[in-house]
């Protein structure tokens, strides 16, 4: 998978099947009648690329896909400043640690901080 593809017509929910709050949207995404691409970070490998290309869609810093309360993310990075190649590899070998659920249609983009954000789309 090299680009994450977007459709007005599907969306891409990009999350961590072991969080309650992105099993909450995923099942809000699925009162939507339209085809749904689930990317569960903890089956399916994001590239340093791809997760460049969120963080450029969602107009933030690469820092910023960081959940760096995430106790993973505590114990082994503590809150160093890091580069963006840095925090990229990061994400790629620790993706328990992206900020999540990420939820994509046409050319919106979303962080989901809670399920009924993904009703913006």
């Amino acid at each position: 998978m090299s680009e994450i593809a977007t459709s007005k017509r599907q969306i891409t929910f990009i999350y961590n099947s072991d969080s309650v709050r992105a099993r909450k949207a995923l099942a809000l995404i699925q009162t939507k009648e339209l085809p749904i691409r689930e990317i569960d970070v903890l089956t399916t490998k994001l590239t340093r690329a791809q997760l460049a290309d969120i963080a450029s869609d969602l107009n933030l810093p690469i820092s910023e896909l960081v959940n760096q309360d995430h106790p993973y993310f505590q114990e082994h990075f503590g809150h160093a400043d890091f580069s963006d190649m840095e925090w990229l590899t990061m994400i790629e070998h620790n993706p328990q640690i992206l900020k999540q659920p990420i939820a994509m249609m046409g050319d919106k983009t979303i962080l989901v901080d809670t399920p009924t954000d993904v009703l913006q789309l």
